[in-house]
């Protein structure tokens, strides 16, 4: 038979009138002011609001701080920054205002002790995608990361995801094409031959001797909105990414799907230098991302090691790579 758990099976218990409170009463002996107090790893359901209003339970781990102004304090009152996380989890959505009030209360709790906080939510976005050309769906996740940070006043709200595609490297396929060339003309040495003929060659393992190689590639993508977003703009800064380069991969895959991608790689060779440029100039024609950070990362099936490239906007006291 299970007991009640509030009644810690049948014990009493008793609970002190007045309970210390080492915080507020302890003298500190090692003094100072600390840039951040608070906790790491929290884990705790969320529900967020995408930009068709819809909303997906998310499970975050959450780190959240505020700064210790008071030099002489013990410390801060880590059970009021998680209460309040707690309470937006129980009857809150996720909005970027919503972060902006979360923020004003760590604050306004640690009233002569904090002017700025900072939270950071970690979680997978789950997207049921199509496949290229069956129709068939399945589910990709998108790891995606949520700064905001509130300083004296001034609020800053931050998005990351990172999105994962193919990479076809440039040089091997000339390289391969050379290897085709060269195939071709010793198979038919200049002599006369039919369309039909070289159609059924280039069908066979001698006439393709060689392929180019690609890799399982990874964009992070990093901005930084504008003050007149609230609704977070996930699956639309996924969509700008993935549209952008082209070869996202895939989740439900039938063979004229696989066909498909690998025409897609075909006409979408890429260093890992074009990936970045490429969506340089995609996030550039999007007038409400303030700031940006992109950072390639290409895991080179040729290479043991990896290749990157990493660029930012620019602006003053912006992103820096």
């Amino acid at each position: 038979m299970f007991k009640d758990p509030d009644n810690h099976g049948g014990v009493a218990q008793r609970m002190p009138t007045t309970m210390p409170d080492i915080a507020s009463n302890v003298k500190n002996q090692n003094h100072g002011t600390l840039d951040w107090v608070g906790m790491s790893e929290i884990e705790m359901p969320l529900v967020l609001v995408d930009e068709q209003g819809q909303q997906h339970t998310v499970g975050a781990r959450i780190d959240a701080f505020v700064n210790l102004t008071d030099a002489q304090a013990k410390g801060i009152h880590m059970s009021r920054l998680y209460l309040a996380i707690e309470e937006l989890s129980a009857a809150g959505e996720i909005t970027v205002a919503a972060l902006r009030g979360l923020l004003d209360r760590f604050v306004e709790t640690h009233e002569d002790l904090s002017t700025a906080a900072k939270i950071s939510l970690r979680f997978d976005y789950h997207v049921r995608r199509p496949s290229l050309i069956s129709g068939k769906l399945g589910w990709k996740a998108y790891p995606i990361t949520i700064d905001a940070e509130l300083n004296e006043g001034h609020f800053n709200c931050d998005l990351k995801v990172d999105v994962t595609y193919s990479s076809t490297c440039p040089c091997s396929a000339a390289l391969a094409r050379q290897l085709i060339q060269e195939a071709f003309r010793a198979r038919f040495n200049g002599g006369e031959i039919s369309s039909q003929e070289v159609a059924e060659w280039l069908g066979t393992t001698d006439g393709i001797v060689a392929t180019p190689h690609s890799q399982r590639s990874i964009a992070e993508v990093q901005v930084r909105l504008g003050g007149s977003d609230d609704t977070l703009p996930i699956l639309g800064l996924i969509n700008a990414i993935e549209g952008s380069l082209k070869t996202p991969v895939q989740a439900a895959v039938k063979r004229e799907d696989e066909q498909e991608f690998a025409r897609l790689n075909g006409q979408n060779l890429m260093f890992c230098e074009d990936a970045a440029r490429i969506l340089q100039q995609e996030l550039n024609s999007h007038e409400h991302i303030v700031d940006y950070r992109i950072r390639i990362n290409h895991y080179e099936s040729l290479h043991a090691h990896d290749a990157v490239s990493i660029t930012t906007k620019g602006i003053p006291n912006g992103f820096r790579a």
